[in-house]
């Protein structure tokens, strides 16, 4: 429930005097833009930003994953809770742009989605299914008729393979969203008019085009700031990238475009995008197709609207004129021939939807709804309540909840002014996704959202409203392991652990299922016995708790200011990995994470002896600590180790091994300074990173110590990694540092700069762009081998040798 400082924040953010200018603003224009990407932030805000608000164009983002497979500067989310996350950034970026979503990845579990990073688009399209992709950019084309289409990025090399596809598939799905032959669950045809591609490059920190982007046939052009705001519509884009904090996104700009070139796929040069488009009512009126009967409303709706806008921000003013609008359409819309209906009727009926969110905003009508609980098990309830009033003669409000998913809703009490409402599932009700289907923008969205009737001089006029917070029905039964992992070295004794299992499960209905031989029993407080066989082989096993033969689930809540709060639910068996594995003797171990992975718990759960450090212990001694590790994008995320470059160097150089993970270059990683000696960090990222996760790696001092103790690493120690090799990879380093691996995707150079290691005076620094924090979620063998050698104090390696 949000409190009152979360209700006062977004109050003050919400000014009507905005809200009526952005209403009226929708009803310039009857165009609607696609802009197709493939991740949550590939969106080109500034210029969406101005096309919506500058033009009054509809815009519609697709995107075809969830962005699970990316990186998280906030916090421990990953893969599937990720995608949550950057589904509801994504939301919230789109209602800064007024701007609707539809998604064409349902989420991690459908095959459209974030894999990892990819170099080709083609590959992409195999692994996600090129028909599939295809068929679905088709349904969305059929679903939201876009008269103007434009992709992201460009299909060149250099550029992430997922961006590749998507504007691949955009493009071959325009031929048969108008085949009348294709069919697509009866979604009727519909001829994109226009397919723009994007001249300009989409080089960056991360992907580097090989091919200039295409001539320029037609450049959308931002003369002035945006009118209400004061600001660029740049920097309006600025305030939706925002909200994708979890990418580290938003910036202050210094110099905002105000321009945006476009190659049109014909060649053809223009004035305008709005070439040959009909972008208002009366270009529809104009029309040889327009029936004679409708010419004249169209005509007559159109003055008003501009008569309306041109009395801004007179409410009263606007008012008749917006009436009168409103019932020229409706009685356009009553007699409308079909044919003409397929190509134009959700232009009006859409425009009157708009107009009706722009009288709404006239007639000082003001709601407010608060919810006890936005989480529903299946059988549960909770109550919201409704506050609305109204300066103006509105007449016959009637107000009512819209609920989907086996929801319902019932009104319990009604004063003037203030409603109550029970809402409620049944043991039958589906949980809820957190990955929806599609958004749109000053409409309802969720699985309950408010409905809004009155009369106002006779005429009948609705609107939509979302819930400050998004109903989600989540699973009543759950177990949550307080560790979800347990490495067993074989070479150890132990066969027996004592976890605990959080649940809200009655013990007599608690089981769990076993792999053969395995055994699991509560025996009190949430305490369960894990037995392994006797025999017990080297191997991943799972022990999940379940009930009635379902699995229990592990709920996750997110909550970031940024986005309301959502629960993430999914099934967390124990995982036992049994391995071949030594551990360094006698070592100590101080850990500097920051907060974007989970090393220093694995390093615990492997056995070593892990401290975490803060500020105080990085200004402090640190020579009682053989190895230090610094977790990837620390000296980004901190600064109390931005500050600690002295200390960690002296550190080095009096015998103590710091190894640090893989970094960006924007995070803080300065060259010539954060590491003891010279070592940079090779940009773009696609040029300095390995992909595939089966890469062959050669090792290239195979007798070096961080090879050979206190395991032996050899080539199955490299089967098995997910995602990718690694990336960010160092391009150049001092001639202290010995490179220790070379590894390449296949047809490339091989890079030897994920792994590298340098003696500095009496210690060592080993730097490793290897994505280790992923393998050790994931539990690959290999991964937990090789960092329990790069851990080795300087003392251990020195023996070694």
């Amino acid at each position: 429930m949000l409190d009152d400082r979360e209700r006062l924040s977004r109050q003050k953010s919400d000014p009507a005097i905005i809200r009526l200018h952005r209403a009226l603003s929708r009803l310039q224009s009857v165009v609607t833009v696609m802009h197709s990407g493939a991740h949550p932030d590939d969106e080109q805000s500034g210029m969406v930003a101005y096309l919506r608000f500058g033009r009054g164009m509809r815009v519609v983002i697709t995107c075809s994953t969830r962005g699970e497979g990316g990186q998280n500067i906030l916090g421990a989310e990953r893969q599937g809770a990720l995608g949550a996350l950057r589904t509801r950034e994504m939301e919230q970026a789109a209602r800064e742009l007024d701007c609707d979503i539809h998604w064409v990845g349902h989420g991690p579990e459908d095959r459209i989605h974030d894999f990892g990073f990819s170099k080709n688009g083609e590959e992409t399209l195999d692994r996600w299914g090129e028909y599939l992709l295809i068929d679905r950019m088709v349904r969305a084309y059929r679903r939201e008729k876009p008269d103007i289409v434009i992709p992201t990025f460009l299909d060149v090399p250099g550029q992430h393979g997922h961006h590749r596809a998507m504007t691949l598939a955009a493009e071959r799905a325009i031929a048969l969203a108008a085949d009348p032959i294709y069919d697509c669950g009866g979604l009727a045809p519909w001829k994109v008019a226009k397919f723009y591609l994007p001249a300009w490059s989409g080089a960056s920190d991360a992907y580097d085009d090989e091919i200039a982007p295409p001539p320029v046939t037609v450049s959308i052009n931002a003369p002035r700031d945006d009118a209400i705001t004061g600001v660029s519509y740049d920097e309006i884009g600025q305030w939706s990238r925002a909200f994708h904090h979890s990418q580290g996104m938003g910036q202050w700009l210094y110099c905002p475009k105000s321009q945006w070139d476009l190659h049109l796929s014909t060649g053809e040069k223009e004035t305008d995008i709005n070439d040959h488009l009909p972008a208002t009512l009366a270009d529809i009126a104009a029309l040889e197709t327009c029936p004679n009967e409708i010419q004249a409303l169209l005509v007559s709706v159109q003055t008003a609207i501009n008569r309306a806008i041109a009395a801004f921000p007179d409410r009263d003013a606007i008012k008749p004129f917006l009436l009168r609008a409103y019932g020229g359409l409706t009685k356009v819309l009553a007699i409308l021939p079909v044919d003409f209906a397929a190509s134009h009727g959700h232009r009006l009926t859409r425009k009157k939807q708009e107009i009706a969110i722009a009288l709404f905003e006239t007639l000082h009508f003001k709601l407010d709804s608060s919810i006890d609980n936005p989480f529903l098990f299946p059988g549960g309830n909770t109550k919201i309540d409704i506050r609305f009033s109204s300066s103006s003669n509105l007449k016959n409000i009637q107000i009512s909840l819209v609920t989907t998913g086996g929801i319902t809703s019932k009104l319990q009490d009604e004063k003037p002014g203030h409603l109550q409402f029970s809402v409620s599932t049944n043991a039958e009700t589906p949980v809820g996704s957190v990955y929806p289907r599609l958004f749109h923008a000053g409409q309802g969205n969720g699985p309950v959202y408010v409905q809004i009737s009155a009369t106002c001089d006779g005429q009948v006029i609705e609107r939509q409203l979302d819930l400050p917070e998004t109903v989600q029905v989540v699973p009543a039964y759950e177990g949550c392991w307080s560790e979800d992992a347990i490495i067993a070295p074989l070479g150890k004794p132990a066969r027996r652990w004592t976890m605990v299992l959080d649940h809200n499960v009655p013990a007599a209905e608690l089981a769990f299922k076993t792999p053969e031989g395995w055994q699991a029993k509560a025996v009190n407080h949430g305490k369960i016995d894990i037995i392994a066989p006797a025999d017990l082989k080297a191997g991943l096993y799972d022990i999940l708790p379940v009930r009635d033969d379902l699995p229990l689930v592990t709920k996750s809540v997110i909550d970031y200011p940024h986005v309301s709060k959502l629960v993430y639910h999914r099934r967390q068996p124990l995982r036992i990995l049994a391995l071949d594995l030594e551990l360094p003797e006698n070592v100590c171990i101080g850990y500097v994470g920051g907060g974007a992975d989970n090393v220093g718990n694995w390093m615990r759960r492997m056995g070593l002896d892990v401290t975490d450090l803060g500020r105080e212990d990085l200004a402090g001694d640190l020579s009682k600590f053989d190895t230090l590790v610094i977790g990837i994008f620390a000296f980004g995320m901190r600064s109390d180790l931005r500050d600690s470059h002295a200390q960690l160097h002296d550190y080095v150089r009096k015998g103590g091994h710091l190894l640090t993970l893989y970094h960006r270059p924007k995070d803080n990683w300065d060259e010539n300074h954060t590491p003891p000696a010279m070592l940079k960090i090779g940009a773009p990222s696609l040029r300095w990173r390995v992909t595939d996760p089966n890469a062959p790696v050669r090792m290239l001092l195979p007798h070096h110590p961080l090879f050979n103790g206190p395991n032996k690493i050899g080539v199955d120690d490299w089967k098995g990694w997910d995602k990718e090799r690694g990336l960010y990879f160092a391009a150049s380093w001092d001639d202290a540092y010995q490179p220790l691996i070379a590894v390449s995707d296949s047809g490339e150079k091989p890079l030897t700069g994920g792994l590298v290691s340098a003696e500095i005076g009496a210690g060592r620094h080993t730097h490793t762009s290897l994505v280790l924090h992923h393998q050790l979620d994931k539990c690959v063998p290999g991964a937990f081998r090789l960092l329990a050698n790069l851990v080795q104090g300087q003392r251990h390696i020195n023996k070694a040798c």
